[in-house]
C-alpha cells in the first residue's frame, strides 16, 4: 500500500481553480521579488563582498534544480500542500510531515522578515523613527491576513498591482544606473573564500524560492499539469535576469562594501546621475515587501490546510469557507505576528535559509521517487538539487542550523504526541 494511504485524510470543501498561466507567473514573481533584493543583498554582500554577484548565479542554478523537481511533482500531484503532500505520496508520512513543518517554519520566518522590511522602508521613506518597526509590521500582517482570508480572487488582483509597480520601479533602477557601472567595482567577483561564498549563496537562495508558491497553490491552478511547470520555468528565468541586472548595477555603481545598509538599493540610487530614482526604489521596496508577505500568507495557509486535512495539525483548520481556508489563514497570520515580535531581520532570514534548504532537499528526494511515466526531466537534476541543498544548508552559521535541527525535533515530537492524544480521544 502506498505511503500516502497510511494517514487518515479529512475530506473538506474544495478550492476553486481560478489561476491561469499569467496569474501563476505573477504569484511566483510576487513571492520572489521583494525581500530577496531589498534585504538579502545587504546580508550577502556583507559576507561575500563583490562575490555576491557570483552567489546570485550559483543560487540560481540550485533554484533551477529545485524548480524543475517541484514542477514535475506538482504536475503529477496537483493539490494544496506542495512538498508536504509529495512527501506523503512518494516518501514516508514522517518525511512528508517534516517537509510541511519546515515549510511552515521557514516561510513564517520569511514572512516576518518581509513585514519588518516593509516597516523599515516605510518609516525611512516617511523620515520616522525606525524603533516603531514592529508595530508597523504587525499592522501589515493583520491587514493582509484579512485580505487573504477573503479568498484568492481579491488577493490575485492586489498581487497584480503590487508586482507591476515593483517591476516597473526596478526597471527604472537598472536603466538609470547602468551607465554609471564601473568595471573596477566588479573586479573582485571571483576572489572570495569558499566558506563566505557558500554562506552568501545560502542566504541568496531563499530569495529565489517563491516559485514554490505556485506548487502549494496547485489546487487552485487551472490545467495544473501544463500550467504549473510552465509558470515555474518562466518565473525562474525572469527572476534570474532581474536579479543579475539589479545586483550588477548595485555592486558596479558603489562597490559591495557600500551595500551593507538598512536600505541598500535606495542608497545606491541616491548616487545616480538622477538621484530622484531613490524615491522610486523606496516605493518598489515597500510594495515588494507587501507582495512577498501577501503571497507567503497564501502559500502558508494552503500548507496548513493540507496538514490539517491529514490531522498533522488540528482538523478544525481544514475548514473551507466560500472557497477560502479562513481558519488556516488566520492561524498563519498569528504565527507570523509572533515571529515579527523577534524584531531581528538577520535572525529570521538566516533561520529561513537553513529550513528552506532542507525542505527543498526533501522536494528533490521525492522527485527521485517519481514513477518513470510521471518524470519530465532527468533524475540527475533532482540528485544535483538534493546534494546542493544539503551542502548549502550547513554553510549557514552553526548556531542557526543547530536551532533548525532543534525545530525539526520539536515538530516530530509534536506530531507523535498529538497523534497519541487523538488516538485516545
Amino acid at each position: 500500500m502506498r505511503n500516502h494511504m497510511r494517514a487518515r485524510y479529512i475530506v473538506t470543501a474544495g478550492l476553486a481553480r481560478v489561476v491561469g498561466l499569467p496569474g501563476a507567473v505573477l504569484l511566483g514573481l510576487g513571492s520572489i521579488v521583494g525581500s530577496g533584493l531589498f534585504i538579502s543583498v545587504a546580508l550577502a554582500a556583507t559576507i561575500a563582498g563583490p562575490s555576491v554577484v557570483l552567489a546570485v548565479a550559483i543560487a540560481a542554478v540550485v533554484a533551477v534544480f529545485n524548480g524543475l523537481s517541484s514542477a514535475q511533482l506538482a504536475a503529477s500531484h496537483p493539490v494544496s500542500g506542495g512538498t508536504y503532500e509529495y512527501g506523503y505520496r512518494y516518501l514516508t508520512p514522517t518525511l512528508g510531515f517534516t517537509a510541511g513543518w519546515l515549510f511552515l517554519c521557514a516561510k513564517c520566518a520569511s514572512a516576518a522578515t518581509a513585514a519588518l522590511g516593509f516597516a523599515h522602508y516605510t518609516l525611512a521613506a516617511l523620515a520616522l523613527d525606525r524603533h516603531h518597526a514592529v508595530p508597523v509590521a504587525l499592522a501589515l500582517v493583520v491587514g493582509l491576513t484579512i485580505l487573504v482570508a477573503g479568498g484568492l480572487r481579491r488577493s490575485h488582483v492586489t498581487n497584480t498591482v503590487i508586482v507591476t509597480i515593483t517591476l516597473a520601479a526596478l526597471a527604472v533602477f537598472v536603466a538609470v544606473g547602468l551607465p554609471g557601472v564601473r568595471v573596477e567595482n566588479l573586479a573582485g567577483v571571483t576572489e572570495v573564500e569558499p566558506a563566505s561564498l557558500f554562506q552568501a549563496t545560502a542566504l541568496i537562495f531563499v530569495a529565489y524560492t517563491g516559485y514554490g508558491r505556485i506548487a502549494t497553490l496547485g489546487e487552485e491552478v487551472r490545467d495544473p499539469a501544463r500550467t504549473i511547470p510552465r509558470a515555474m520555468i518562466v518565473t525562474l528565468a525572469a527572476t534570474l535576469v532581474l536579479y543579475v541586472a539589479v545586483i550588477t548595477v548595485a555592486v558596479g555603481s558603489v562597490g559591495a562594501g557600500e551595500l551593507a545598509t538598512a536600505a541598500p538599493l535606495e542608497d545606491v540610487a541616491a548616487t545616480f546621475a538622477l538621484p530622484e530614482v531613490r524615491h522610486v526604489v523606496a516605493v518598489a521596496a515597500i510594495t515588494a515587501m507587501a507582495g512577498v508577505l501577501l503571497n507567503l500568507l497564501l502559500g502558508l495557509s494552503r500548507v496548513v490546510l493540507a496538514m490539517a486535512r491529514r490531522e498533522d495539525l488540528p482538523p478544525a483548520l481544514a475548514t473551507v469557507h466560500a472557497e477560502s481556508p479562513r481558519r488556516a489563514t488566520i492561524a498563519t497570520g498569528i504565527a507570523i505576528a509572533g515571529l515579527v515580535l523577534v524584531g531581528d531581520v538577520k535572525a529570521t532570514w538566516s533561520f529561513s535559509a537553513f529550513t528552506v534548504l532542507v525542505y527543498y532537499a526533501l522536494t528533490n528526494l521525492a522527485a527521485l521517487r517519481l514513477p518513470p511515466e510521471h518524470r519530465r526531466y532527468p533524475r540527475g537534476l533532482a540528485a544535483a538539487g538534493l546534494v546542493s541543498c544539503l551542502a548549502l544548508a550547513f554553510w549557514v552559521e552553526p548556531r542557526v542550523w543547530l536551532v533548525g535541527l532543534g525545530v525539526i525535533a520539536a515538530g516530530l515530537a509534536w506530531r507523535l504526541t498529538y497523534r497519541r492524544v487523538r488516538a485516545r480521544s
